[in-house]
This record gives C-alpha cells, sequence and structure tokens, in this order.
C-alpha cells in the first residue's frame, strides 16, 4: 500500500476526532459558553449538517484543482477552524467553526477516496478504502477518548488544540506523498462524473450504505444508556465497551479491505444477514451483561465490514467519477448517521425502551438486504441480467 495512503489515514483520524469528541465535551462547552446543554448539543448536529450538504458541494469545487491542492485546501481549513474554535469566546462562532470543519472534512474525505483508489492497481480499491477508513476507526478507538480525558483535565478547548496539532504532521505529510497533478478542466470533468452518477449500480449501492451506516449508530448513539439500564452494566464500565466497538470497527474495515475486491457480494450478503440476525438477538439478550460483552464488538465487526465493502463499491460503480462518488457516499452514510439515531430516539420517545434502537437497527439492515435482494447492485450481475435478457427467445 503506497505511504500516501497511510498519511490520508492520519488526516481522517484527525477529522474522526473532531467529529465525534463533542459527545464528551458538551457540558463543559454549555458551561463556558453560558448556554443550554441542547444549545451546545447543536454543534454536533451542525457538524453532521455540514458534512451532508458539504461532501457533494465540495467535491464539485475541487475538481477546479489538482488533488493534492483540494487536499491541502481543505485539511489546512480544517486546521484553522480549529485553531478559531479553541481560541473563540463566541457560541456564534464556534457553531460557525463546526460547519466550515464539516465542509473542509466532507471535501477533503471525498478527494482522499478518490486519490487512494488512484494511487492503487485497479483492483485493490477496497484495500485502499479500508486503508483509508481505518483512520476513523482508529479515532473511535483512542482520538475520542482522548479528547474526553484532555477535556477532563484541561478544559474542552485542548481537544480543540489537539486535533489542530494532529492536523499538522497530516498537512506535511500530505503535502510530500500524495503525488501532484495538472487540474482537469473543471466543466468537462463535472460534466462527466454527473453524468456516471446516474449508473443505478452506484445509487442502490448509496442507498445501502445509508440504510446500513443507519442501522451502525443507531444502535451506537443509545449504547451507553443500553448497558447501564437494561444490561446492568456499571457506568464506570462503559468507557471499556465504548472500547471494544473501537476495536470492533476497526477490524472490520481490515475485513472489508480483504474481501472488498474479490466477494464485494457474499460479503455484503452474507455479513447483513449476520448482522441482522445479531442485532435481534442483542435485542432479546439486552438483559445479559455478557451477551453485551460478546456482541458489541461483533456487530462493530460487522456493521465497518459490510459498510466499508459498500464504500468500496462506490468506487467501483463510478470509477469514470471518484471525486464526485467519494462526496456523495461520504453524504450518503453522514444520512445514516443522522436518520438512524432520530428514529432510535422515536422510539425511545414513544416509551419502547432503550432496547428498541436495536430492533431498529435490525429493521434498517433488513431493509437493505431486500433492496439487494430486488435490485441487484453489483455491476457484473445485472451486465449477466442485460445478455441473458438479449440473447432469450
Amino acid at each position: 500500500m503506497p505511504i500516501a495512503v497511510y498519511m490520508l489515514a492520519l488526516a481522517v483520524f484527525a477529522q474522526g476526532t473532531s467529529e465525534f469528541m463533542l459527545a464528551g465535551l458538551v457540558p463543559d462547552i454549555a458551561a463556558d459558553m453560558s448556554v443550554s446543554v441542547p444549545a451546545a448539543g447543536n454543534l454536533t448536529s451542525a457538524f453532521a449538517a455540514g458534512m451532508i450538504a458539504g461532501a457533494p458541494l465540495m467535491a464539485i469545487l475541487s475538481l477546479r484543482w489538482s488533488r493534492r491542492r483540494a487536499l491541502l485546501v481543505f485539511l489546512v481549513t480544517f486546521l484553522l477552524v480549529h485553531v478559531l474554535g479553541a481560541l473563540t469566546t463566541s457560541y456564534a462562532v464556534l457553531l460557525t467553526t463546526r460547519v466550515v470543519g464539516a465542509l473542509a472534512n466532507a471535501g477533503f474525505l471525498a478527494v482522499a477516496l478518490a486519490t487512494a483508489s488512484a494511487l492503487v492497481p485497479a483492483g485493490a480499491r477496497g484495500k485502499a478504502t479500508s486503508a483509508l477508513l481505518g483512520g476513523v476507526t482508529i479515532a473511535c478507538v483512542a482520538g475520542v477518548p482522548a479528547g474526553a480525558l484532555l477535556g477532563q483535565h484541561w478544559g474542552w478547548r485542548s481537544a480543540f488544540w489537539a486535533v489542530a496539532a494532529v492536523s499538522v504532521p497530516a498537512v506535511v505529510a500530505v503535502f510530500r506523498s500524495v503525488p501532484s497533478g495538472p487540474a482537469p478542466s473543471a466543466s468537462t470533468n463535472a460534466r462527466r462524473e454527473l453524468r456516471a452518477l446516474r449508473d443505478p449500480g452506484l445509487l442502490v449501492t448509496l442507498l445501502l450504505g445509508a440504510l446500513v451506516n443507519g442501522a451502525t449508530f443507531c444502535a451506537f448513539t443509545y449504547l451507553a444508556p443500553l448497558l447501564t439500564s437494561v444490561a446492568g452494566i456499571r457506568e464506570a464500565w462503559v468507557p471499556a465497551m465504548l472500547a471494544l466497538f473501537g476495536v470492533g470497527s476497526f477490524l472490520g474495515v481490515t475485513l472489508g479491505g480483504r474481501f472488498a475486491d474479490t466477494r464485494p457480494v457474499r460479503l455484503v450478503v452474507v455479513g447483513g444477514l449476520a448482522l441482522l440476525a445479531g442485532w435481534a438477538l442483542f435485542a432479546v439478550s439486552a438483559g445479559s451483561g455478557v451477551a453485551a460483552v460478546v456482541l458489541v464488538p461483533v456487530q462493530a465487526t460487522l456493521s465497518f465490514a459490510v459498510g466499508s465493502t459498500l464504500i468500496a463499491r462506490a468506487m467501483y460503480a463510478a470509477g469514470s467519477a471518484p471525486t464526485l462518488a467519494g462526496g456523495f457516499a461520504t453524504a450518503a452514510f453522514n444520512v445514516g448517521g443522522a436518520l438512524g439515531p432520530w428514529l432510535g430516539g422515536l422510539t425511545i420517545g414513544a416509551g419502547l425502551g432503550f432496547r428498541s434502537p436495536l430492533w431498529v437497527s435490525a429493521g434498517l439492515v433488513a431493509t437493505a438486504l431486500a433492496v439487494v435482494a430486488v435490485t441487484p447492485f453489483d455491476r457484473r450481475a445485472r451486465e449477466r441480467r442485460t445478455r441473458s435478457e438479449a440473447t432469450a427467445p
């Protein structure tokens, strides 16, 4: 694997840490900024909205630049808004930095996915995608807990400074390791990539990604209250359980990297069936702490194995539109990341308890499997079907 892919993963690690670290910093931010806890929580929602809207928009904007220039512009912007966020005393400015940071994050990830795919042979895009997404999973395992620890000892601003500090070597590494190339013709390139996005297989793959990621984050968002209120696990052990989830997610993208290039359909179907069974089993056995200890890492592994494979398939399905495919894949997965927790919150609000998000996760995976059954997302399967229909008497 080219060293540039791992350097891109370093930047993705910093960005993943920034995206998720606010979960442990909201109370401190609310107190320091003299705003309510829900208002501080809106900083997370603002970041998610920026990721959804920004991914395709920033991907289109980046078509005017070489990939190295686009990566550096987005990464330096991301770094600077975290410095500003660490310095500001204004909630409005902090909210703005979260939106701008999300736009830069979305643009960087879209271009990084295309760059990683271009740096490896055509049949190794799945491995490159998994290596890149490994930065997100390592952020879950190490970056987010470290951010919370910094916040506890030195205040929430120290976590922002840490993200900016990690971004500095990433800027240098991207500058030195990513090849420079001429900027494509923006209008011609944009038209070509937009035409490629009409591919039905790509659209189905993006839908599957949104559903699977929605299931993952529906369960993950409400994991802490499920563990303490239903499974009977002491609150002091919740960080360890979240770390188990992070370890599982890392194993999942590693597994996806091994099979996304050679057996993607089998991984998605078999992994999806196992994922569905696992969420249902978790819902039924949620009162057992032992079951939770086993199923948390297992479900994380399956979720990220299937999810990373779907991102790789999106890059394959839109081979002539890699940048916009990366942008729309980023947007689709963030749509799922917003939709899943919202649906889980509705069921909890309806009085169905903390087990109910697990059933929602099972339902979302079941929907994804139904989509796979009625609309094959694999290009070769569609081509075989077309040839068979053409030769039928």
